[in-house]
C-alpha cells in the first residue's frame, strides 16, 4: 500500500470513528447526496433552514437543499416529476396535501419511525400521508394609518364602500374569502359555497390586487398597496417584526384555521433521512422555537411557548382552541372543492376586479 492509499484509508477510518463517536449512523455521515426539501420561499424557507435544517445537518452530517415556490406551483411541479421526484420531503398546506396524496405523490407514513409523532395533537394527523407542523389563521390585516380610522371587526366589513380599491386577497387559494362569503350568505358548510357567489361578485370594486405568494403578500401590505388584506397571521407578525404597523383583526365570525404539513415524497431514495428530518420538525424544542420566532402555533404537546404569545390574536397552542376559536374547513373536503373554487374565482372575481 503506497503513502497515498494509506492516507485515504486513514481518512476513511477517522471519518467512521468520528461518526460513531458523535452518534451518527455511518451511512448518514458519509452520504454525499443532500436531502432535498420542497418549501415556500422567503422567510418561510429561512426559518425551516435555520431551525430544522441546521439541526438535521448537525445530527446527520447531511446537507439540506431547498426547492422553493408557491403552494400550487410546487404541486404542479411534483405532479410533472412524479416518476422521478425532485425532492424527498414536502411542506404544504393540509388541504393541498390531500391533492399530493390523491395524486400518489406521498409515501404512506410509518409513524413508528417518527418517535415525536406520539406527541402530535390527534387533529394534526391529517391523513396516513401527511401530518401537521404548525398552525396559523387567515384573518384581516389592517394598516390603520391608511384606512382613515375605520374600525373593522367582521368579514362583512370588507364589503363596506369605504374600502373601495383597498383590499388584497390570495388568488392561489381563495378558500378563505369563499368560506366567509358562504357563511355570511347563510351557508352552513363549504359545500354550500354557491350561495356566496353573488356576495363575492359584489366585493370586486373593493379589491385592489391579488397576491400569488407569501412574499408578495408581505410586500403589498408593507408598502401599503393593499391597506386591508386577507392575510396569514404568520406573515402579519413577520411584517410587524420588520416595523410595519399592522393590526391583525380576528373577525367576530372567526378566522379561518390554517395548518401546514409535512409529507415524504413517494420514491425518495433517502427514506430514513426523510423520517429523521420529520422527527426533528416535530421535536417539542424545535416546535417551541418555531412558535416563538414565527408566532405560529405548535402541533405537538410538551412545548414551552413564551407566555406573551398565548395572548396574540390567532395564536393557538392546543387543538381544542382550533375547534372552539377558529373556522375549520374539513381538510379533505377543502381539497375536493379547491379546483372548482379556483376556476370560478379566477374567472369571475379576479378577471372582473377593478
Amino acid at each position: 500500500m503506497n503513502k497515498r492509499q494509506t492516507l485515504k484509508t486513514l481518512a476513511a477510518a477517522t471519518a467512521g470513528t468520528l461518526a460513531t463517536g458523535l452518534g451518527l449512523p455511518r451511512a448518514f455521515a458519509q452520504s454525499k447526496e443532500p436531502l432535498r426539501v420542497s418549501v415556500w420561499g422567503g422567510s418561510w424557507r429561512d426559518f425551516v433552514a435555520d431551525i430544522i435544517g441546521k439541526r438535521f445537518t448537525a445530527e446527520t452530517g447531511v446537507q439540506v437543499e431547498y426547492v422553493t415556490g408557491g403552494t400550487i406551483d410546487r404541486l404542479t411541479r411534483a405532479q410533472a416529476s412524479k416518476d422521478k421526484p425532485e425532492t424527498d420531503l414536502i411542506f404544504t398546506t393540509s388541504h393541498v396535501g390531500w391533492l399530493y396524496a390523491n395524486s400518489g405523490l406521498y409515501e404512506k407514513l410509518d409513524l413508528a419511525k417518527v418517535p415525536n409523532a406520539k406527541r402530535l395533537f390527534p387533529e394534526a394527523v391529517v391523513s396516513p400521508f401527511h401530518v401537521g407542523t404548525w398552525s396559523y389563521v387567515y384573518a384581516l390585516g389592517v394598516r390603520p394609518d391608511l384606512v382613515g380610522g375605520m374600525k373593522i371587526g367582521s368579514w362583512a366589513d370588507l364589503w363596506n364602500p369605504k374600502l373601495k380599491n383597498t383590499i388584497g386577497l390570495p388568488d392561489f387559494d381563495p378558500s378563505h374569502i369563499i368560506y366567509a362569503a358562504t357563511l355570511l350568505s347563510g351557508g352552513k358548510t363549504a359545500k354550500d359555497w354557491a350561495v356566496g357567489q353573488k356576495r363575492l361578485l359584489e366585493l370586486r370594486p373593493n379589491i385592489r390586487a391579488h397576491y400569488t405568494n407569501d412574499a408578495t403578500s408581505q410586500q403589498m401590505i408593507g408598502e401599503g398597496t393593499t391597506p386591508v388584506q386577507v392575510i396569514l397571521s404568520g406573515n402579519a407578525y413577520h411584517m410587524m417584526s420588520q416595523g410595519v404597523k399592522i393590526e391583525l383583526v380576528i373577525p367576530k365570525e372567526g378566522a379561518v384555521l390554517g395548518l401546514d404539513t409535512i409529507g415524504i415524497n413517494r420514491g425518495t431514495r433517502n427514506l430514513d433521512l426523510a423520517y429523521r428530518f420529520m422527527n426533528i420538525a416535530l421535536d417539542p424544542a424545535v416546535q417551541t422555537e418555531i412558535s416563538n420566532r414565527q408566532r405560529m402555533g405548535p402541533t405537538v404537546t410538551e412545548t414551552k411557548i413564551d407566555p406573551k404569545l398565548l395572548a396574540l390574536p390567532g395564536f393557538f397552542s392546543t387543538s381544542e382552541q382550533w375547534r372552539k376559536q377558529a373556522l375549520v374547513i374539513d381538510h379533505q373536503q377543502r381539497a375536493e372543492l379547491l379546483g372548482d373554487w379556483r376556476k370560478w374565482y379566477i374567472e369571475n372575481v379576479v378577471a372582473g376586479a377593478k
